[in-house]
């Protein structure tokens, strides 16, 4: 009988090779996008959720979809609009007739938000009251209706989109609710090759059948797996103080930051940091995340976690410049 490491480095091994599997999956149907499709399976990987910034036409949505058929995961879409409800994501209360008896009672009637992968398709085009339906959905995983609450799937993950060049009729992401995500990705244009083989595979006759690589059980089992594995000592404090050099008040906190920032990161981005480490471990094989792993994900975990001041944004002053991230 195989001892508890000897399982988990069988699981590692598994793990690995699904990864490969998964990529050259989504690689039939999303050309190119390669760090992009690996850096959303870390994120699912570590149970977090990934906000997706990108313009029109680069099939966020597709890809979003095809992750979910990849993972054989159960896909929820909502198109965010300025008259979406709350009860619209969340599901809401019925009334219902007992023919038999005339007894009349209330039936609950579970909304989109009750999925295993749900797409918050253009999240920013919704009011307030409507983004924050999904607070409480994206940090405990429940659903309160009524005063009855309600557990969400498990595995469950918010993948939202966002076009960045239309503004008019959208809605800043408030900041409590960017700090739920543990990754911000933007995709940019594809290459000309890539654009070129875009346009011919996707103008013929020809489809792809997607097939799951991972059922849900094995995906819980590689969640688990990640969270068992060790995080050294010089990992964790270089997350951390890599999350608390965002903040212009610590001694680590670069002239730059003092300068431009206004709020640094809070815990949530360490937390994301350590586990964005170990998924990318996990997924080359490695038992042990190491430095490489907290700065390749350092980028997608921090830079909608700051807020800068108006002279950064009347300096167009970036993020990415201000933390000298990739």
């Amino acid at each position: 009988m195989p001892t508890a490491d000897a399982r988990d480095l069988q699981l590692l091994d598994r793990l690995k090779q699904a990864h490969k599997e998964i990529a050259d999956e989504i690689g039939q149907r999303i050309i190119g996008q390669h760090e992009i499709v690996d850096n959303m399976v870390a994120a699912i990987l570590a149970g977090g959720h990934v906000l997706l910034i990108g313009v029109p036409g680069l099939a966020k949505t597709l890809l979003i979809q095809t992750i979910a058929e990849t993972l054989d995961l159960q896909f929820s879409r909502v198109q965010f609009t300025p008259d979406l409800m709350p009860s619209d994501i969340t599901g809401t209360e019925l009334l219902e007739e007992d023919h038999g008896t005339g007894k009349r009672s209330f039936k609950f009637a579970k909304g989109p938000v009750f999925g295993n992968i749900v797409l918050a398709d253009e999240i920013n085009r919704a009011p307030p009251k409507t983004q924050a339906a999904l607070l409480q959905a994206m940090q405990e995983h429940t659903v309160t209706v009524a005063g009855s609450t309600y557990p969400l799937p498990d595995p469950f993950f918010v993948l939202a989109t966002q076009n960045p060049i239309e503004q008019e009729g959208t809605y800043h992401l408030p900041e409590a609710q960017l700090d739920r995500f543990m990754f911000e990705l933007r995709l940019g244009y594809p290459t000309q090759a890539e654009e070129e083989l875009i346009v011919s595979s996707t103008t013929g006759a020809h489809t792809h059948t997607m097939k799951a690589v991972l059922g849900v059980e094995e995906l819980r089992e590689m969640q688990k797996l990640v969270r068992r594995l060790p995080a050294p000592p010089s990992v964790v404090k270089f997350a951390v103080e890599m999350a608390r050099a965002t903040r212009p008040g610590e001694p680590g906190a670069t002239e730059l930051v003092k300068k431009y920032v206004a709020f640094g990161a809070g815990p949530r981005a360490g937390q994301n940091l350590v586990l964005g480490a170990k998924a990318r471990a996990a997924m080359d094989g490695r038992p042990v995340p190491d430095l490489d792993d907290v700065r390749a994900v350092a980028y997608m975990v921090l830079r909608h976690r700051v807020v800068l001041n108006f002279q950064a944004e009347a300096e167009n002053m970036s993020v990415e410049k201000i933390l000298g991230l990739k």
